[in-house]
């Protein structure tokens, strides 16, 4: 599986029966709130754009809040270590996802703003790239945007926005931001396939990189989601967790598909069935 929107364009290879079935259920879901974690490398973000695209929601990617945060604290001189200043910082900005309204000019993602501002492409630059992990670290900074990320979620939940609904993506969306998600999904994969993925798709860039440097790179980048004080990277206890080490991203988007049906047929929130 990709870890690019390249394979946005597959989506018919998709069973037309699951398609046409979660475009109808999908409104009954309550909170209409798919959320989607996972470690990196998992696949989360192709597939989370790619469940958004079918059923017409936002893709809500969160990390690019704090890549937001990051651009902005760069602009204003900030230094990134210093998490008193940079929380605050993080409370103080204004910031918003909104659908893109321009494909061409936007991508096939969302639009990022701060404080009125468009920064979709300025969040996306290597210097932000190389410094968004110090960030995103600071607990205070989490804790900020986390409160701006459920206030997001819940304007969309209820069905009062520019969408019907969210797919979010992240780290602790089931555990932390939304909990209350009808919805929760855990993309997982193991190690090797993660760099691989990650591997191959550096390549595409026509940046020469080490396998085993991106490795120790993941495997360091797990341990420190994992074991961080602030929302931990973990399941949430009523998550589907879904091993994408041997499936192909079409397959993982429509398993995800017969889940939103499910989760819309039972009542408006899928319930995992009781081991």
């Amino acid at each position: 599986m990709n870890g690019s929107q390249d394979s946005a364009m597959h989506w018919e290879r998709i069973a037309s029966v699951a398609v046409e079935e979660a475009q109808q259920w999908c409104l009954w879901l309550t909170p209409r709130v798919i959320a989607i974690d996972g470690p990196a490398g998992s696949g989360k973000s192709t597939v989370g754009y790619g469940v958004a695209e079918i059923v017409d929601f936002l893709f809500f990617d969160t990390g690019a809040m704090y890549r937001a945060v990051t651009w902005a604290a760069g602009n204003s001189g900030i230094d990134l270590q210093d998490g008193v200043q940079v929380g605050r910082l993080a409370e103080e900005l204004e910031l918003d996802i909104l659908p893109p309204r321009d494909i061409i000019r936007h991508g096939r993602n969302s639009v990022v703003l701060v404080n009125g501002q468009e920064v979709t492409a300025e969040i996306r630059r290597p210097e932000v790239d190389q410094r968004v992990s110090v960030v995103s670290a600071h607990g205070q900074v989490r804790t900020a945007l986390s409160l701006k990320q459920r206030q997001i979620g819940d304007r969309y939940g209820v069905g009062d926005a520019e969408k019907a609904g969210v797919v979010m993506v992240g780290r602790d969306i089931g555990t932390v931001i939304m909990p209350d998600a009808a919805l929760k999904i855990f993309l997982d994969a193991s190690v090797e396939e993660r760099a691989r993925r990650r591997h191959r798709e550096m390549m595409r860039q026509g940046k020469d990189v080490d396998f085993e440097q991106i490795r120790a790179s993941i495997i360091q980048r797990d341990k420190i989601d994992s074991e961080r004080a602030v929302a931990p990277l973990r399941p949430a206890s009523d998550a589907v967790i879904i091993d994408t080490s041997d499936m192909g991203i079409e397959k993982v988007v429509e398993n995800i598909l017969k889940l939103v049906i499910k989760a819309g047929q039972g009542g408006g929130k899928y319930a995992p069935q009781s081991k």
